[in-house]
């Protein structure tokens, strides 16, 4: 989810990451995982510490609000639910999966619970029907999921 109204250590994170680079600033789009709170700190806490390197949002929430699909190469500011920046991910691999052939290794680099395929996907489930619940799509089987590999390349801080 793209965070709007910018907290402060966006910026700064920004500004850390590009002069530590000696490169121009640029300001970088940035978003929390999850759709409440608690998941979404929970899942920062599990990419801070080295353990969830990807993310699987449906392809059909991203045409549904029009986003731009990630790319190998991408760079976002990875915030908090209340939007303070913790670190900076580069995207390493994209592939569009369908959502019952996501399987058990896949689900490991999500990081999350048991990190078991079953835990995945039973998780997930539920979260796309909650991500899909205001537009015209219903989750299937068959939906294509975004499978999003990332490493975290600048921690606030710059560590």
């Amino acid at each position: 989810m793209s965070d709007s109204a910018c907290h402060k250590s966006v910026q700064t994170i920004c500004e850390d990451y590009f002069h530590h680079l000696n490169q121009p600033f640029q300001r970088l789009d940035s978003w929390h995982f999850c759709d409440n709170e608690k998941d979404a700190n929970t899942c920062l806490s599990l990419v801070i510490a080295g353990i969830k390197k990807a993310t699987s949002p449906s392809l059909w929430w991203y045409q549904a609000n029009g986003f731009e699909l990630p790319k190998v190469g991408d760079l976002n500011v990875v915030t908090d639910w209340q939007g303070v920046a913790h670190c900076i991910i580069k995207t390493v691999r994209v592939a569009v999966i369908p959502f019952e052939e996501i399987d058990a290794d896949y689900a490991l680099l999500e990081g999350e619970g048991d990190k078991s395929l079953e835990y995945w996907q039973r998780v997930h489930w539920d979260y796309y029907h909650r991500e899909l619940k205001e537009t015209e799509f219903q989750p299937e089987k068959s939906m294509p999921i975004i499978c999003e590999e990332f490493e975290v390349v600048f921690r606030l801080g710059g560590k």
